[in-house]
This record gives C-alpha cells, structure tokens and sequence, in this order.
C-alpha cells in the first residue's frame, strides 16, 4: 500500500500521499517539495503529493526500462487477464473514486460515478475484445508484418476527465506489451494513488506502470523530454502540447497529441417546435458537460437566422434550471470548475464575449447566488455571436455556449472554417 496517511485539517482531514510508485514499490521523493490539491467546491486543501523532479522522472523511466523486456514476453492472454482484473478492482472502489473525483475535480457525484470512474473501469475491461480485433501479424506478398510493442510511454494526463485519461493511455499500452510513466495532472492526482494501488493489488508486475507526481513544467517536461523514451502520449492544451512535442522532438521520439477542441453544433432549419425544444435541451446538455470542461463539447450552436428569437427564449428558459452548486448534493447537474486558475480563465472569456459585443442571453461573469466559495460560474449562453469573436474562436473550457446565426447551408458549413 501506499504511505497514505490522514491529517486533521481545519475543516476534514487532508490525504498526504508522499511516496512515488516506481518499480512497484512507493519510494521517497527527491525533493521534499510538495502539491496542495484543493477541493474544488470547498477551496480547502484536501490533499497533498510530491513535487517530483527530474530525478524523480528518471528514476521511474528507468524502471519501466528494465521491466519491458519482460514485460513484452508476457503471453498476450496474461496481459488481458491483468486488465480485466485492475477493472474490476476499479469497479469495486467505485464509490471511494467517485467521492474523491468529486471533491477534486468537482463533478457531479452521480456524474463521477457514472462517467468519471465508469469510463476507466470499461477501458480496462474491454482489452480483452479490443485485443481480438487486432491483426497481430499479416502477410503481405513475401513479408510478414508484425505488430509489436511501441517499447516505454510516458504519459502525460489532464484534469478533467483525471482517471479515464490514465486508464486510456494505460490500458492498450499495457495489453500492447509496453511499459508506462505516468504523470497525473497536479491539479487532480489522488485518483492516480488508487490506480496504482489497484494495479499492485492485482499483481501488475513491478515496473510495468509507474507514477510520479508533478507539474508540467518539472515533472511533464523532464517526462517528455527523456532520452530513454520511445512514445511520448499527451492530452492537454495546444499551448502545452506544444511544449511536449518540442521536448520529445529533441530525441526524435514519437508523440501521440490529444489537444483541445471548439465543436460545432449545426441544427437545420427543418427542427421546429417540440423537436427545436430537444435539440436545445440536448445542445446544452452536449455543451456543459462536465460542466464545460471537455475537449469534445458542442460549444458553438450554429442556427438558423430565422429560428434566432425562438432559440434564445427557449436557452433563456432552460439553462437558468440547471442547478449548479455542491457535487454530493444528489440534486446537483453541474458542480464548481476545477480551480482558481480555470474559473477566472472562464470569467475572462465571458468579460470578453460581453466587450465584443455578443448579446447576453443568460449568466454573466459572476458567481451563481449563493455560491461564493467554491469555484463556481454561471452558466452562460451569448447569441448574435460572430466567428471573429474570441469567444467563437477559442476552447473556454467552461459553461459557455455561444451561438451563431447562419443564413443558409452553405454559410452554416462555412462558418465553423471561419472561427478556427
């Protein structure tokens, strides 16, 4: 088990996690340096982790180095095996995950459950059909092409969906035969804790995956950048994608990027009546998701100049019953962002939105009443938006949908190309 220890804070005890999991074992950090993790509806620290270092990085690289010849020979069937079981394992600590997800990234409760440590268990789960639908080896002429393992990955995972972005790069690698570094994000990290325990728990061999905690510009970067790697996997922003792709390029080392995103969502103007009403209701749905935190949310509705009138009246109703406050209410459909640093990020987009000159339907930049502490932003609709506008343009990564009015197909297919 890892050295997870409780200390009485001011308000609930504050997990310490102070150990890295390198080699299957929890060892001392380099550096004595360490995360706060803050409570995203409470603004309280709720745990604490290590600052790791480069050493730290290293250390771990070098584990996973010395485990992947090993590793690869391990029958394909064993490899599977030890994915279904780390899923059910995940399955069994649902409840300890979800209450954990909550509190760090401020999902839903019911959300976290369903979605946040849902998604990981599946992933795991599903290596064993996944695995069959690959052609290991294929004869082509003369030539036998064979797949095999990418060798060691570092991974490099974000905050908003913490556990499912590991669970997806760490599971195929696993199935794959490769070795893993994990670096969490450091603003979401605890659920890392329990996944390493989970993997230990179920026999993953030592070595195999490996976690250090950290910030992007230590931790991540010493990661992306280390020699000894041969694929470097990132999920984040594209300004950090960035970073990561220059560190690995230096090496020449594979880099798969997952960046943000700014989706379209075009309704026609055939969608009337009761069916407009659901294609509005499923747009904010698709739009605040994680309450907006998702590279993959609608956030820009696309509608026809016509239905304009009718489409604000009916967001201007729907969206101020979203209810928004604490993530273990078993009411609640959108909890806090997840930090400081996000909410003002969001409250600036929207200051921007209304200084150039989109109308405001509903929200604005302040806080939800009654919901002073916590990191908390009101759900926001503008129209009348124009694909020069920064808010048409950029991933907010928040409660923020903007629409934009077309006047025909063709301007509704061109309009998306023109805010990118």
């Amino acid at each position: 088990m890892s050295s997870d220890t409780l200390r009485s804070g001011a308000t609930s005890d504050v997990v310490v996690r102070d150990r890295h999991f390198v080699g299957g074992e929890w060892v001392a950090p380099a550096s004595a340096e360490t995360i706060d993790v803050v409570d995203a509806s409470t603004e309280q620290v709720m745990g604490r982790v290590p600052a790791g270092t480069a050493a730290d990085v290293d250390a771990a690289v070098g584990a996973a180095r010395r485990a992947f010849d090993a590793w690869r020979e391990v029958p394909l069937r064993d490899r599977l095996d030890l994915c279904t079981a780390v899923g059910a394992r995940l399955s069994q600590r649902s409840d300890e995950l979800s209450a954990l997800i909550a509190a760090e990234v401020g999902s839903p409760l019911a959300f976290a459950a369903g979605v946040q440590v849902a998604l990981p268990v599946m992933t795991f789960t599903a290596m064993a059909s996944v695995a069959g639908d690959v052609e290991w080896e294929r004869r082509i002429g003369n030539s036998l092409v064979v797949r095999e393992p990418a060798g060691v990955v570092g991974a490099i995972t974000p905050w908003n969906y913490p556990l499912h972005q590991i669970a997806a790069k760490v599971a195929p690698a696993m199935a794959a035969g490769c070795t893993v570094v994990v670096k969490p994000s450091e603003v979401a990290p605890l659920n890392a804790y329990v996944l390493a325990e989970v993997l230990a728990e179920v026999g993953v061999p030592g070595g195999v995956v490996n976690l250090v905690s950290g910030t992007g510009p230590v931790a991540g970067q010493a990661l992306a950048g280390h020699p000894d790697l041969d694929l470097v996997s990132f999920t984040g922003s594209p300004a950090a994608g960035r970073l990561v792709g220059e560190a690995a390029g230096r090496n020449l080392t594979r880099v798969a990027l997952e960046l943000g995103g700014k989706s379209p969502n075009v309704i026609l103007d055939d969608v009337t009546g009761d069916d407009l009403v659901k294609a509005m209701v499923n747009a904010v749905r698709k739009c605040f998701l994680n309450s907006g935190q998702t590279c993959s949310a609608l956030t820009r509705l696309l509608v026809p100049r016509s239905s304009l009138p009718e489409v604000e009246g009916i967001l201007a109703a729907i969206v101020p019953a979203a209810v928004v406050g604490d993530p273990k209410d078993p009411a609640t459909q959108l909890g806090p962002l997840i930090s400081d640093v996000q909410r003002e990020r969001v409250r600036g987009y929207i200051e921007a939105g209304l200084a150039e000159g989109a109308r405001l339907v509903v929200g604005g930049p302040g806080a939800p009443d009654g919901l002073d502490v916590g990191y908390y932003v009101r759900p926001t609709v503008f129209s009348d938006v124009t694909p020069d506008m920064r808010i048409a343009r950029e991933e907010i990564f928040g409660p923020v949908l903007v629409v934009l009015p077309y006047d025909d197909e063709d301007d509704a297919v061109r309009l998306p190309h023109q805010s990118e």
